[in-house]
């Protein structure tokens, strides 16, 4: 299956039809890679997500293919051929022995239905942990055994546990944990920060939302009165139920944290559209 999404893509720099996609110049050899979403044809957090790019890129020892400034161009262009607007876009650096490319173009998004965000999602528990949590690289065969556990069980969301019996994030996500007025959430070392992470952690540093940062017992979970993943395309979301634990959905105070996030993101799409 190709996974680019839209009618064209570009490779280092050149826009190309996406009938000559080659899935290996992503998948073979060693990638990097961000995606993000787009509202209006316009990417949300661009910055932050080229900061995060070049941090991967640094902590796995390997060359920036492009900067800020040339990747920014390549949307832009990108952009210009595809009719559809709210679509998510990823960048990808691929290492492949003597042959290095960069990539960019549109997957298909796989958005949060109304009914989803009203009702919550299942989520369930996987048995792993990530290599190098800090960087975003991908893990072609970890992925694919957490997809094929999701289809069988009828989950939306894996949550990742470690060999202490910790939660640490999602497959695709980062988790958070609520209990009366108060949030938990995984320490920066032991996780993948997200950009929408990063930005809920704000908002509730703006509206006086304490939280701890540590990892949570798979086994303590019924503990918990709500627990939500943040990410590029759920934005804030809520499980209604994680294995055989039920949780209480809607709760007021995650609907408010991903009304403020939706602010925050549409400003930074402003910011991005003046060339700020």
């Amino acid at each position: 299956m190709n996974e680019c999404y839209g009618r064209k893509f570009v490779l280092n720099g050149q826009i190309q039809p996406s009938e000559i996609f080659d899935n290996s110049l992503v998948y073979d050899g060693d990638s990097i890679y961000e995606v993000i979403r787009m509202i209006k044809g316009t990417p949300v957090f661009f910055h932050d997500h080229m900061e995060r790019l070049e941090s991967s890129a640094k902590l796995q020892r390997k060359k920036m293919l492009a900067d800020e400034a040339v990747l920014r161009r390549d949307v832009l262009n990108l952009v210009k051929t595809e009719k559809k607007k709210d679509i998510n876009l990823k960048i990808v650096f691929n290492y492949n022995r003597d042959s290095f490319n960069y990539l960019v173009y549109f997957i298909e998004p796989i958005y949060p239905s109304d009914e989803q965000y009203r009702k919550g999602v299942r989520g369930i528990l996987f048995y792993a942990e990530r290599k190098n949590p800090e960087s975003k690289v991908i893990n072609h065969k970890l992925r694919s055994s957490i997809y094929h556990k999701l289809i069988l069980e009828g989950g939306y969301e894996a949550l990742l546990v470690n060999e202490q019996n910790c939660i640490t994030e999602g497959s695709r996500s980062n988790i958070f944990f609520l209990k009366g007025d108060s949030l938990v959430t995984a320490p920066d070392d032991k996780i993948l920060s997200g950009i929408t992470r990063k930005y809920i952690i704000e908002i509730c540093r703006d509206i006086n939302i304490r939280i701890d940062y540590r990892c949570v017992p798979a086994d303590s979970l019924k503990n918990y009165d709500a627990v939500f993943m943040t990410g590029t395309s759920p934005m804030v979301l809520q499980f209604c139920c994680i294995n055989d634990v039920n949780f209480k959905v809607p709760v007021p105070l995650i609907e408010k944290l991903r009304t403020l996030y939706v602010e925050k993101a549409m400003d930074s799409v402003l910011k991005f559209t003046e060339g700020r």
